[in-house]
Order: structure tokens, then C-alpha cells, then sequence
């Protein structure tokens, strides 16, 4: 799913993961969940998510400010589900947190 450029300055949350392939359904239904869970919280701007067959994905969010992304990762259920993907679903992750100040489309 590709989103919009958003009005500057915004935010993004990059995570890169490495899955097991351990309770793959488990972490469908969570992902599922979590995206549903996140378009309700205030300063969410958007997302765009891929994963390749060798287990590599990337996620990147968009946010309004750092309160916002502070706030989702301090939500209860996140927040569980986070710790569930560190013991279970992940052999390992990566978390980058950056100001966007410059963005550029093109459209065909």
C-alpha cells in the first residue's frame, strides 16, 4: 500500500524485521490488530509495509510528532504485542525514528 506525502515536517517509524516462521498465524491476526488499533490514534498519518519470501520486511509509518509516535508505543496493546514479536515472531528487528523534512512524488 503506498500513502501520500504529508505536509512537512512529519515523521516516520522505520522497522526492518527478520520473521521466524513460528505461529504464523498468530502474527497475521496481530498485524492485522495493530493496523486496525493504530488509524485511531491521534497524529497517525499513514503506512506502507512489505515483506519478501526470505522473511525480511520493512514497515515505515508516518506521524504528525514525536509525542505521537511515543504515545502509540507506549499503548497497552501494542505494546504487548511488541514483546510477543521480540520473543516469538522476530529473530530480529531494527526501530528508526526520523524527521522528514523534504519528500517527492511522482505519479505516471
Amino acid at each position: 500500500m503506498m500513502t501520500n506525502t504529508f505536509s512537512l515536517p512529519y515523521f516516520a517509524v522505520i522497522f526492518t524485521s527478520i520473521r521466524t516462521p513460528d505461529e504464523a498465524e498468530d502474527y497475521e491476526r496481530a498485524a492485522h490488530r495493530m493496523l486496525e488499533l493504530v488509524q485511531d490514534q491521534p497524529g497517525f498519518l499513514g503506512v506502507e509495509s512489505a515483506r519478501g519470501d526470505d522473511g525480511l520486511g520493512i514497515t515505515v509509518s508516518y506521524w504528525a510528532s514525536e509525542a505521537a509516535i511515543l504515545a502509540w508505543k507506549e499503548h497497552p496493546e501494542h505494546r504487548e504485542v511488541r514483546e510477543r514479536g521480540r520473543s516469538t515472531w522476530y529473530r530480529r528487528c531494527t526501530t528508526r525514528v526520523t524527521r522528514v523534512e523534504r519528500n517527492y512524488r511522482y505519479d505516471a
